[in-house]
């Protein structure tokens, strides 16, 4: 009876212990610049502060040191991984449930630069922008295989205006409109030669919509638009673009009337001493923006309530080249992945953990750079992402 009496309060015991603590994430990296010889991979890492293997990498696994992996992506319903490439005219598919190992590499002729990847709700195609042959790929969301490619030369001062696509950077599909939005950045070769506008794409079709510039700047303003974002359940439909050189927010609103976007500046980042914003994230409720910003590094927090006047309400430092970033499943903490391209002054290779009640850095996961490596993203494991893909 003893013994049976402690098997049960053993039992108890253990039902009550709480479950362990472990946040997956997804970091492709490579060696920072001047490090030889040059590798690169992903690497899996434990975030969750509470984690008794938080900062560690649980999983790991190399990629060819010339395809330079940009970002990753997953599909609608997480089955499949997807790896954009600087290097290759490429992207690398896993099976989610092995990533990071076994990748296909599969050619994509007609993209250089390939950059953003967004997937279609219906699972039958992704888009590609290619920032280097300055196009759109559509792709066969079974066979990864190339559908069409979406291209339009910029006209000379002389011909006629028509919309057209100029070194596309962020995409951004938003069903509702049936609207594929891709941004002008820069010439990957010369990061001189910067954009200044978005592209409207309608995206059943693949047809060029509209050109707009985001800028109140005379051409060539350069102010280098680099993502996009809609403000869910928001009416009329709005949306956000970070301008990366131009420093600013601006804002978009949808004019059912003219099929076609009214624009105007939203926020200046150089009045609080930042620069180069670039990802943009919602809460839940559609009425908070969280933005990130390379210069110096910080995640900003804005409220959206009214869309025409975004409202600051805390900027908190991360490191340098604060770029992508993702929340906890419960929303308490935001993890910011700190490179940008493995520029000078904007390369730090950590990832900061901020408390998202006290507006505040908490902690620091710096595995990867106390290995002389830099993430270029962060995306959470399939557990800990939710649902599908909105």
């Amino acid at each position: 009876m003893k013994n049976a009496a402690a098997a049960l309060c053993a039992l108890a015991l253990f039902a009550a212990a709480p479950a362990r603590a472990e946040i997956l994430a997804a970091l492709n990296y490579e060696t920072k610049a001047g490090v030889t010889p040059r590798r690169e991979g992903i690497a899996i890492i434990d975030i969750d502060p509470s984690s008794p293997t938080f900062n560690k990498i649980v999983r790991d696994a190399p990629l060819p040191s010339d395809f330079v992996a940009h970002h990753i992506y997953f599909n609608r319903d997480a089955s499949k991984a997807y790896v954009t490439s600087l290097g290759r005219s490429a992207i690398a598919v896993f099976d989610a449930a092995k990533l990071p190992e076994e990748p296909q590499i599969v050619p994509v002729p007609d993209c250089k630069v390939g950059e953003d990847m967004v997937f279609s709700s219906d699972r039958k195609r992704w888009f590609l922008s290619c920032m280097g042959s300055s196009n759109v790929i559509i792709g066969d969301a079974e066979t990864n295989r190339t559908i069409s490619v979406i291209s339009g030369e910029e006209p000379g001062p002389d011909a006629p205006a028509r919309p057209f696509i100029k070194h596309p950077r962020g995409l951004t599909l938003y069903e509702p409109l049936d609207l594929l939005v891709a941004t002008s950045t820069v010439n990957p070769a010369d990061f001189k030669q910067a954009g200044e506008t978005i592209a409207l794409i309608q995206a059943s079709s693949g047809k060029l919509i509209a050109t707009h510039k985001v800028s109140g700047k005379p051409s060539p303003s350069g102010e280098a638009p680099v993502e996009t974002a809609f403000v869910p359940r928001r009416a009329p439909h709005t949306a956000f673009i970070t301008n990366m050189l131009g420093g600013s927010l601006w804002r978009a609103v949808w004019q059912e009337q003219g099929k076609t976007f009214a624009l105007s500046p939203a926020f200046d980042f150089s009045t609080i001493g930042q620069g180069m914003p670039l990802e943009m994230e919602f809460n839940e409720a559609g009425d908070r923006l969280y933005v990130t910003t390379a210069k110096p590094g910080a995640l900003n927090i804005f409220d959206i309530a009214d869309t025409a006047r975004p409202k600051l309400l805390a900027s908190i430092p991360t490191a340098a080249g604060a770029h992508h970033f993702v929340f906890s499943p419960d929303r308490r903490h935001a993890f910011v992945q700190n490179s940008l391209l493995n520029l000078p002054d904007m390369s730090d290779g950590s990832v900061t953990v901020v408390d998202l009640e006290s507006n505040k850095p908490v902690g620091r996961i710096d595995v990867l750079q106390k290995a002389g490596l830099n993430p270029n993203c962060i995306v959470l494991m399939p557990k800990w992402r939710g649902g599908e893909e909105d």
